[in-house]
């Protein structure tokens, strides 16, 4: 068989036609598929959230439970944001870096707990694709954000014990908003690498997602894309993230140990240790939950889920009641605007 290109004549034998067309034919098919493969993502629109399996005569006590304690993260942490702000006795680096924890863990309840409350009462329990990306971003931001407040909290605290003639000089205003600024960048930078590495796959399987909220790993279950890269990804960020906030407390706790057991006063060592004690009740719980959420095995998802309303809803609702029982300062600011209320009246 004879074929014309231009002026010039070049002859294929007639058994390799076949073969030659067989072979065009079957890339053609494969780089169509790679495309609409590739492209499958922006072909979503939304996603199914499962949530948290429950027997439907449950549903309306699952709501009932997701309102009442979020009710109490809201009263509790803007309570605490109220009082930092009014009470001249509380404008010190400590209560700064606690009204923003306070802001972070409403932010964070706030991104998921609407939404979850509404699909547990709703037939239709979707999320659009862009509400998908956004809920990881900041539910992202905010937790790694958290992390990073929680470390500069122990600074504060080692500085305030280890070095307490020179407290005001390190921990100026303008330091403490240079480290929660810091914290919130590492917490976009993070949500950003995240969602983009999450939402490039490729997702032509299902859009059911076996969660309650959007995040990376149950996202990941459901695309047929190679998910390697993005287990990479979020490993490293996971170390990144962890270990320099960890290694921070835990160096920081070591000095503030050594240092408070020197005190020969034990009025002086009780007081020192009762001015640490309830930031470290908040790391162990903010980093046992999210600990016991990603121990969890992958073969459990239910348990996950209820780790994750742990973290999401009981953490930041503990938070407050946490500082606010055990710190003096927090107790007598509480007393003074109920006594104002109670003239008022």
């Amino acid at each position: 068989m004879s074929y014309r290109r231009g002026k010039r004549y070049f002859v294929i034998p007639g058994n390799r036609v076949e073969t030659l067309l067989t072979f065009s034919y079957a890339f053609k098919q494969k780089f169509a598929m790679g495309d609409k493969g590739g492209d499958n993502h922006s072909e979503v629109t939304d996603f199914i959230l499962v949530g948290i399996r429950v027997r439907p005569e449950f549903h309306s006590l699952l709501f009932l439970l997701f309102l009442i304690v979020y009710w109490m993260v809201l009263l509790g942490n803007l309570s605490m944001i109220g009082i930092i702000v009014t009470d001249p006795r509380l404008n010190t680096p400590m209560y700064f870096f606690l009204g923003n924890l306070s802001i972070i863990d409403l932010s964070y309840s706030t991104v998921i707990v609407p939404k979850a409350m509404v699909n547990i009462l709703s037939q239709k329990k979707t999320i659009s694709f862009a509400g998908c990306v956004a809920q990881l971003f900041l539910y992202a931001l905010f937790m790694v954000t958290e992390a990073f407040v929680l470390a500069a909290m122990a600074y504060d605290r080692f500085i305030a014990i280890c070095n307490p003639l020179l407290y005001t000089v390190r921990m100026s205003r303008s330091l403490c908003i240079q480290l929660v600024a810091g914290s919130y960048l590492c917490g976009w930078v993070s949500s950003i690498l995240q969602i983009s590495v999450t939402f490039s796959m490729s997702f032509c399987a299902s859009r059911v997602i076996d969660h309650f909220y959007c995040d990376s790993n149950p996202i990941e279950k459901i695309s047929c894309s190679n998910v390697f890269m993005n287990k990479m990804v979020s490993l490293s960020l996971a170390i990144l993230i962890i270990l320099p906030t960890i290694v921070v407390i835990i160096v920081s706790y070591m000095y503030i140990v050594s240092t408070v057991l020197k005190i020969h006063s034990s009025e002086g060592r009780k007081k020192a240790f009762s001015t640490c004690s309830s930031h470290l009740g908040v790391v162990s719980l903010l980093y046992g939950t999210v600990s016991f959420v990603y121990l969890t095995p992958p073969s459990n998802p239910e348990l996950r889920k209820v780790a994750s309303v742990c973290y999401i809803l009981f953490t930041p609702m503990l938070n407050p009641l946490i500082y606010s029982l055990r710190n003096k300062d927090v107790k007598d600011a509480m007393r003074k605007v109920v006594w104002k209320k109670k003239v008022l009246l």
